[in-house]
């Protein structure tokens, strides 16, 4: 089975210490929650809502900041 997580969101679980470098990210989907390896090009601190813009072979994805916009 494959899933593309690719446009979701996530929490980081495991910081991304520096550019490059791998953490973890736990994404709610199929009902329950998955951790994936996370890398991004810049640190990303634990407890950060990242976004997934990329999905690569061996549960392995690339991150960048969620920031969502307010909403009034």
């Amino acid at each position: 089975m494959t899933d593309s997580v690719q446009g979701m969101t996530g929490t980081i679980t495991s910081p991304i210490r520096e550019a490059g470098a791998l953490g973890e990210v736990l994404i709610s989907i199929r009902g329950g929650t998955e951790l994936y390896l996370a890398r991004a090009d810049e640190p990303i601190a634990a407890w950060t809502t990242v976004l997934i813009v990329a999905v690569h072979p061996g549960r392995l994805v690339d991150v960048v900041t969620w920031i969502p916009l307010p909403t009034d």
